[in-house]
């Protein structure tokens, strides 16, 4: 009876008992081919001379693989005229000695004496090096591609290069996601319970850092909206004025025309007004130049005057065409205006400056007067403080 009792326990205790997590067996022992094990079992009693022999041949065969492999991948990328392509086959073929070679040294623990504790510990360091490896090799080939597909704008409208940065975060998150699992069964971590704890963390985080999330949408819902681009020159209802310069996750930096760099958060940018002076259907800009003549000037030389002065302008577009406008009767003048068209909108100040003194001394040239405002004063006079005295004597 009571050895029926204690096999019950023991069922119950096994059922109740927790799953073990699986951790992939890193010994390389097993995968040796059976014509080499000759080879193998003769260098055994000497592992410090088995581990450099497996080192140089290793390093050898993955020279030799690496070279085959890039000399028939460059001979597609010679094909085209981008460098990308270039870039991509070194950053595919860069890791394969670095494989070669650590799967080499997990085959050579294999011949030392260590203690399972320690014998493990070094396959897993070995291996986390590999899975480092490729996850860096992963992260840039990710970026190569998708710099190749913005490329073909005209097959995959998707990926451009103001979506290349969300695209490319997207990659990271999951090769680093999948790196991260593959370390955590190496080390023989249990990933159910890491996710979540990440679930809890996640709530208390996305409270503390919502000033970077908020910036982090932002930064998404302006490359997906595209309000601008890298290269624009653009006007915040802020008083930030400048050139696109970086398009990021978190902010968006502008070049002002004083050199100075301004790094504006994205959620500061979606919630303001843009003025994009870049934008339209051409990147050229429309500056007004204000003119005021006297009263009594001819009105068709003026115009004449100031529509040559900005054609012999030589940053003045020719298309379209520089205009003169009438447009008030001032206070004290025949108010004008001149606009013109410039090819880059951050060069307005500097050609406003040097329209207003061309066109100053334009209309000097022409003996066309430019008035300045006047007042009249008209004084009343007042008598005398006697005569008003004998007034009042009278009164």
């Amino acid at each position: 009876m009571q050895a029926t009792e204690a096999s019950e326990a023991t069922e119950v205790v096994e059922t109740v008992a927790p799953a073990t997590i699986y951790r992939p067996d890193l010994s390389m022992i097993d995968y040796i081919p059976d014509w080499l094990q000759p080879a193998w079992d003769f260098f055994m009693p000497y592992p410090g001379l088995l581990t450099m022999i497996l080192i140089v041949v290793a390093y050898g065969f993955g020279r030799l693989l690496r070279y085959l492999i890039s000399r028939s991948l460059l001979k597609v990328a010679s094909k085209t005229t981008t460098n990308a392509d270039d870039h991509l086959v070194e950053y595919l073929t860069r890791p394969i000695v670095l494989t070669t070679v650590t799967l080499a040294m997990m085959l050579a623990v294999s011949a030392f004496t260590l203690p399972q504790a320690l014998y493990q510990a070094t396959l897993s360091i070995l291996a986390t090096i590999l899975v480092v490896s490729w996850l860096k090799a992963g992260m840039r080939t990710g970026r190569v591609m998708l710099e190749l597909v913005a490329n073909n704008r005209h097959r995959f409208d998707v990926i451009q290069e103001r979506t290349i940065p969300l695209f490319d975060m997207t990659i990271k998150i999951l090769l680093v996601g999948m790196a991260a699992y593959i370390l955590m069964l190496i080390w023989g971590i249990n990933p159910t319970a890491w996710l979540a704890s990440a679930g809890v963390i996640g709530i208390a985080v996305g409270f503390a850092a919502r000033d970077t999330l908020a910036n982090l949408f932002s930064g998404i819902s302006i490359i997906a909206d595209a309000p601008y681009k890298i290269g624009d020159f653009i006007v915040l209802d802020t008083g930030e004025r400048g050139k696109v310069t970086h398009l990021g996750m978190r902010s968006t930096r502008l070049l002002t025309l004083d050199d100075v760099e301004v790094t504006v958060p994205n959620a500061v940018i979606a919630n303001a007004k843009i003025v994009n002076e870049s934008g339209g259907p051409w990147v050229k800009h429309r500056i007004r130049v204000p003119v005021g003549v006297a009263y009594g000037s001819d009105a068709e030389q003026v115009c004449d005057v100031l529509q040559e002065t900005a054609q012999n302008h030589p940053e003045v577009v020719k298309q379209p065409s520089p205009r003169a406008r009438m447009r008030a009767f001032g206070a004290s003048s025949l108010d004008f205006e001149l606009l013109v068209w410039i090819d880059h909108p951050q060069s307005r100040g500097r050609i406003r400056h040097d329209l207003l003194k061309s066109v100053y001394l334009a209309l000097q040239q022409n003996n066309i007067e430019i008035p300045f405002p006047q007042t009249d004063i008209h004084l009343r006079s007042m008598p005398a403080k006697e005569d008003k005295a004998e007034e009042d004597k009278q009164d």
